[in-house]
Parts: C-alpha cells; sequence; structure tokens
C-alpha cells in the first residue's frame, strides 16, 4: 500500500514549537510516513525579530525550512500543526495560512484530511487548550478528521495530561519546563496509524 503523507507544519518565535514539530515529523517518518517538515510565513517586522536574540537566532536556524503552502495540504493525507497561543489563540502566523487555503477547501480537497495539534504557552494554564480547540474549530470546518492523543498512552500523563494536544510550557530560561518528547512521539504515531487506518478504507 502507498505510504500514508504526513506534513508537518508549525510557528515557532523562539525554537519551542520548531521542536515539537521535529519530534513529530521523526515519529511519523518511524510509524513509516513520507513527511514534509514545514514552517509558516513569518509576518513580523523584521526590526522585532532582530530587537529579541532568541527570535533572531530560531529565524536563522530554520532559515532553510521550507514554507508550507496549499500544495503541501493537498499533498498530506495527514497533518500535524504546532503553534505557540497568542491571548488564547493560535498564532496569527498559522491564522492566516490557515485563512488562505479557501480555495483548496471550496473544491473539497481538505475534507478528511487526518489532523492533530500541539501547542505552547510562557504559563502552565497559559491558553494552550485553548488554542488547540480554536486550531481544531477550523479544522471542523474543513471537514477533517481530528484526531486528539486522548489519554491513550502514559506519555500523556507525563506531559501534564492534555487530551486535546501535546502541550508544553516555556520556562524563563527558554527551555521547555514539561517532559513532553514521549507524548509527541506518541501523538504523531496515532495520526499516522489513523491516517493509515483510513487509506486502507478507501483503496
Amino acid at each position: 500500500m502507498e505510504k500514508v503523507k504526513c506534513a508537518v507544519i508549525y510557528y515557532s518565535m523562539t525554537g519551542i514549537n520548531y521542536q515539537l514539530a521535529q519530534w513529530a515529523a521523526e515519529s511519523a517518518k518511524v510509524a513509516g510516513a513520507d513527511v514534509r517538515l514545514l514552517k509558516v510565513r513569518e509576518l513580523a517586522p523584521e526590526s522585532a525579530i532582530n530587537n529579541n536574540p532568541a527570535w533572531k537566532a530560531n529565524t536563522e536556524a530554520t532559515k532553510d525550512i521550507k514554507e508550507a503552502g496549499s500544495d503541501d495540504l493537498d499533498w498530506a493525507d495527514a497533518i500535524v500543526f504546532s503553534v505557540p497561543t497568542r491571548f488564547g489563540n493560535i498564532a496569527a502566523q498559522m491564522k492566516q495560512f490557515i485563512d488562505l487555503q479557501g480555495g483548496l477547501w471550496a473544491q473539497g480537497k481538505l475534507m478528511n484530511k487526518v489532523v492533530s495539534g500541539m501547542s505552547s504557552a510562557q504559563n502552565p494554564h497559559g491558553g494552550q487548550e485553548a488554542t488547540i480547540k480554536s486550531l481544531y474549530t477550523s479544522m471542523m470546518h474543513w471537514g477533517a478528521i481530528i484526531v486528539s492523543p486522548g489519554y491513550t498512552d502514559p506519555s500523556i500523563f507525563k506531559a501534564g495530561g492534555n487530551p486535546y494536544g501535546t502541550s508544553v510550557t516555556q520556562g524563563q530560561d527558554g527551555k521547555m519546563v514539561e517532559d513532553v518528547k514521549d507524548a509527541v512521539f506518541h501523538q504523531a504515531k496515532r495520526t499516522v496509524e489513523v491516517a493509515m487506518w483510513l487509506k486502507k478504507g478507501k483503496v
């Protein structure tokens, strides 16, 4: 059977969601998928980026990562999103990317995509769950199939117990507070597996 095609699409200001996306991409590959690791276009002015050393460093470190486009969504059977919270909602960069997909949506090319979401914030209750649920609202409009991790693996509890998607807190040192790597691996693997089941059923 043809491999599941998985797009891991992220926005990251200082590198946290880039790391989550890298883990998800690695897990999807191990699960047997063809994987594209993609970032969404940065909207912030260069002056703002240059005034924040961590933001500038991450921008430089990820300059060779391909920007996501509509063709990547059309290609994918499964999509894992990773995005930081902004006042309990998804970052504007990811929101714009989603808002630009009206053409694909109108052609029915976004329905039945298998999707899952991850998030981060600077506080344990900084809006991670609301951000993932906000992302899923758009996915419902797509007619996508949402694959949340729920409580399907012990790694979910170790990571903090978010059933909507893996989420993490960024500490004052700029690093992740919770140990979420195993949860990300499980979530991405689960997403690919569900996409595989769907793909088998459609053959």
